[in-house]
């Protein structure tokens, strides 16, 4: 072969390749505009299949893999989304057609969506380098500190979010939480309430106001605030619940057992936490209101999941005579004027003539006197205070110290109290060296019988 022609030979190669670079140069950003395109108008399985062809010839493709992703992720296939997206993030050169800061939003909410947290934070780490003028991405930031249990480093980020922009509500509603989780709840009040006033929609926020209020006992504020925060699905029956507890602590037991039941109603775990907790106020309520069988119902269902839940198999210990004893049901259960006659009977049994009878929460209360005079005042016959109540907890040392106090305020000589339930220690102590005698349970069935 002449050195001529082979010189033509490799001209000739040489010319092949630089035209099939050309070619290809032309040919491949073309490509990449028409997966751009095919995305935006949600043809995302033809996108696929030319990011894969394209791909397949450049594995290091940048754009075709990103491409290749956001169709994934629009077709819901998020974990193959996520493995494109890591590609993406190795490759690392961003000049092509990938937007890098819409790119590593969108990673990190993958990231987020997978509970990767730490490699999340650190796509939004770099969003705020890239643009430290966008509030979101030092929210988002804080979120992700808080979830690491970094309450300490997330308030710095909400603040920097607040400087950025301060009508972010969410940011508002994070740093309230934090506050309300160290107990600086005026601080935490403060920041919900600024939360609100860029987002009324925000139920956790009208809901921890209204725990606020609760825990003040400011119970007009708290309904208002649960009945905001209901509006929200996921808060419904937990909204429900604390309605039904402020009823019970303002003595409205008859709104609580409204609100407590539709709780129920909506509840779809029978062993969760909540449902637990409504049907436990509920009880609550009917025992106020003297539905004894309800409450027991109550805690009957409440013992079946959980027989440890807070005082149930104490109540429903303290109510088993209720099952088999009629003359103490109809004493717990019975209305005013049939509860005062039975009161009267037991004191007539007694020996005692009544000289006066009247009502006390959650009681009655007679004078009395021994034998047949009906003029108690003109004999040397003293007055007896006798007490009877009906409340399931135990009595306590203040409520005989203030009998002693009344008895003595009446010139009675001798106070006697009945009880459906038992008494303290403290309060025997009390009676022992004083003329107060106290019928716990036992001694009232036999009284009753």
């Amino acid at each position: 072969m002449s050195p001529l022609i082979g010189f033509v030979i490799v001209f000739g190669v040489a010319i092949g390749f630089f035209v099939a670079y050309i070619v290809k140069s032309l040919i491949a950003p073309k490509r990449i505009s028409t997966l751009a395109d095919l995305i935006k108008s949600g043809k995302t399985a033809s996108a696929a299949r030319i990011a894969k062809q394209i791909i397949a010839k450049e594995p290091r493709s940048l754009d075709a893999h990103y491409f290749l992703g956001k169709a994934y992720q629009m077709e819901n296939k998020n974990e193959l989304a996520l493995m494109e997206y890591k590609t993406v993030n190795s490759i690392g050169n961003f000049d092509g057609m990938c937007d890098e800061k819409k790119f590593r939003n969108e990673i990190a909410t993958l990231f987020q969506k997978f509970n990767q947290h730490e490699e999340a934070l650190k796509e939004y780490l770099l969003l705020i380098k890239l643009e430290p003028h966008e509030s979101e991405h030092f929210y988002n930031a804080g979120v992700l500190f808080e979830e690491r249990n970094r309450g300490d480093k997330a308030v710095g980020y909400y603040k920097k979010a607040l400087e950025i922009n301060p009508r972010h509500s969410d940011s508002h509603f994070r740093l309230g939480l934090i506050l309300y989780r160290n107990q600086r709840s005026m601080e935490a009040k403060n920041a919900f309430t600024e939360a609100l006033k860029y987002n009324r929609e925000n139920g956790q926020a009208h809901f921890y106001l209204g725990r606020i209020a609760k825990e003040r006992q400011e119970y007009t504020a708290a309904l208002k605030c649960f009945e905001s925060s209901q509006k929200d699905p996921d808060l419904k029956i937990k909204s429900l619940i604390e309605r039904g507890s402020c009823y019970l602590s303002i003595e409205t037991p008859e709104k609580a057992i409204s609100e407590l039941e539709r709780a129920i109603k909506l509840a779809t775990d029978p062993k969760a936490n909540e449902t637990l907790y409504a049907r436990y106020f509920l009880s609550l309520a009917y025992e106020k209101t003297r539905k004894f069988d309800e409450a027991i119902e109550q805690w009957e269902k409440i013992y079946g999941v959980k027989p440890n839940f807070k005082d149930v198999s104490q109540k429903l210990s303290s109510y088993q005579d209720l099952r088999v004893d009629d003359q103490m049901k109809d004493y717990l259960t019975a209305g005013k004027e049939h509860f005062m006659e039975l009161c009267k009977n037991a004191v007539v049994k007694m020996g005692l003539v009544v000289q006066d009878i009247k009502e006390i929460p959650n009681g009655s209360q007679i004078i009395a006197i021994e034998g047949d005079s009906a003029k108690w005042r003109n004999t040397r016959k003293m007055p007896k205070l006798i007490r009877f109540l009906r409340i399931p907890d135990m009595i306590e040392e203040n409520i005989i110290r203030d009998l002693h106090e009344e008895m003595k305020s009446l010139g009675a000589n001798r106070a006697i109290i009945f009880s459906s339930s038992n008494f303290s220690r403290m309060a025997i102590t009390f009676a022992e060296s004083r003329p107060v005698d106290l019928m716990n349970k036992d001694k009232l069935q036999n009284y009753l019988k």
